[in-house]
This record gives structure tokens, C-alpha cells and sequence, in this order.
């Protein structure tokens, strides 16, 4: 098949890429940096020729909440155009775990409006909503840190490396669009400060982490940043400590 990673010269691209074409697809990276802009449209119709499946790993440059609603809603609706114009059979994008349940962050708000325009788009298509990933928490720390202790929601936490995210898409591609949602988390469930903890230490940050149920995610209220038990995620294989070392 011919695929083209939208994003593809992100953190999950650069792994998804090499996957794909040793599975002997013609895998193609689309960015802005290649001259593909999903947001203005620039490049879209010429990239999308051909192409049996598209890869949507877009990401905002802004995440204020007015620019990331924006850059995801557009995105999307000019996805989904070029793609019905192309003869794209198989639409497949990554959102996140529980998107639809923390309306305080506009980041997530604009992820569920980029999954509706999704499913409006006339495209078949997958979700994968995947929880954080492993190598978002360094970002975690830094944002929640004041006067050097670091404030970490005690929130239900079980992130997932990016690794595990690539070989889940890589999979997908190879089947029929699900027309819904698949979600993806990590081996282990704890809280988010109890994984910032770990992490700090083992990087050798000697910032203390205080468990602080009011911390939220980004600013945003949460009780949840997992999947529900037993709804039949899929679970990656690369534990925590093999990610730490």
C-alpha cells in the first residue's frame, strides 16, 4: 500500500516510517517541512495521490486554546477532503485516552473536535486514542513544578512509549477500518505523580514530587488519564523500567 504519515517527521512518524516499509509499504513522511500543510492545504492533493491509507499525526504549534481548537478542526476537514477526492480507503489518527471527559483543557477539547470531524468526513477510519506517552514526562515535571517541588496530580495514570504507539499504528494499517475507536495504554497503572516520581529519580532530579490531587493535567481538573478497567485496551509491551533504562 501507499501510506502517507501526515506528521511523519514527528516522534511517532520517525519510528512509524521505518515499520511500514519493512512490511514493504510505500511509506511516504508528509509535513510541513516536505511541503505538505494539512492546515492551509499546501501540498495535500499531490501527496495524497495514490494513497491507499493516510496517517494522522498531526500536532498544534500553539496550544493555546483558541490556535489548537482551530489547527485541529481545520486539519481535519482538510484531510478528510483531500482524502475523499484521492480515494483514501483508510483514515487512521491518533487522539488521546478519555479526551471527552476533561472538558477543562481546551487541548482536549480540540482533540474531540478533530475526532468529530473525523467521523464526519465521509473517510473509514480508525482512532487510536493512545494515553501520554513515556517521553512526555520530563514536560509533566517541568510544568508542574513551583519554587522547585514538583505539584503532581494524583490522577489514574498508565502511559505508554512512543515505540509501543508506532508498532500499534503499524498493525492497524494492515486492517480494515474499525469505523471507531481502539485505545492503547501501557503495561502498568499508577498515579501520574507516582511515574513522575520514578522518572525524576532515575534521571537523577533531586526535585521533590508532592502528591497533589488538585494538580491536575496541564492545569486541567482529571480523575482519569487511563483507560477504565477491563474495557479491552490493548496494552504495549515496553514496560517502564525497560523505558528508563
Amino acid at each position: 500500500m501507499k501510506i502517507v504519515v501526515i506528521g511523519g517527521t514527528g516522534l511517532i512518524g520517525k519510528k512509524l516510517i521505518p515499520l511500514l516499509t519493512e512490511a514493504g509499504h510505500t511509506a511516504v513522511a508528509a509535513s510541513p517541512s516536505t511541503g505538505v500543510n494539512s492546515v492551509t492545504g499546501e501540498g495535500l492533493a499531490d501527496a495524497l495521490k495514490g494513497a491507499d491509507t493516510v496517517v494522522d499525526l498531526t500536532n498544534a504549534p500553539s496550544w493555546g486554546d483558541d490556535e489548537v481548537l482551530e489547527f485541529f478542526r481545520t486539519s481535519a476537514a482538510n484531510l478528510g477532503a483531500a482524502e475523499k477526492a484521492a480515494g483514501v480507503t483508510h483514515h487512521l489518527a491518533v487522539s488521546i485516552v478519555n479526551c471527552d471527559q476533561i472538558p477543562d483543557s481546551g487541548y482536549m477539547r480540540a482533540k474531540v473536535a478533530q475526532e468529530r470531524e473525523i467521523r464526519g468526513a465521509g473517510v473509514p477510519f480508525t482512532i487510536l486514542r493512545a494515553t501520554q506517552f513515556f517521553e512526555f514526562l520530563a514536560g509533566i515535571a517541568d510544568f508542574s513544578t513551583k519554587d522547585g517541588v514538583v505539584h503532581a496530580s494524583t490522577a489514574r495514570f498508565q502511559p505508554v512509549a512512543a515505540d509501543d504507539v508506532a508498532a500499534t499504528l503499524a498493525g492497524l494499517v494492515e486492517q480494515p477500518a474499525t469505523n471507531g475507536v481502539v485505545e492503547l495504554a501501557g503495561p502498568e497503572a499508577g498515579t501520574l505523580a507516582s511515574f513522575v516520581r520514578c522518572y525524576l529519580e532515575a534521571k537523577g532530579d533531586a526535585r521533590t514530587v508532592l502528591d497533589d490531587p488538585a494538580a491536575g493535567y496541564f492545569g486541567a481538573q482529571v480523575e482519569s488519564l487511563a483507560p477504565a478497567p477491563g474495557n479491552g485496551a490493548r496494552v504495549g509491551a515496553v514496560s517502564f523500567a525497560t523505558w528508563l533504562g
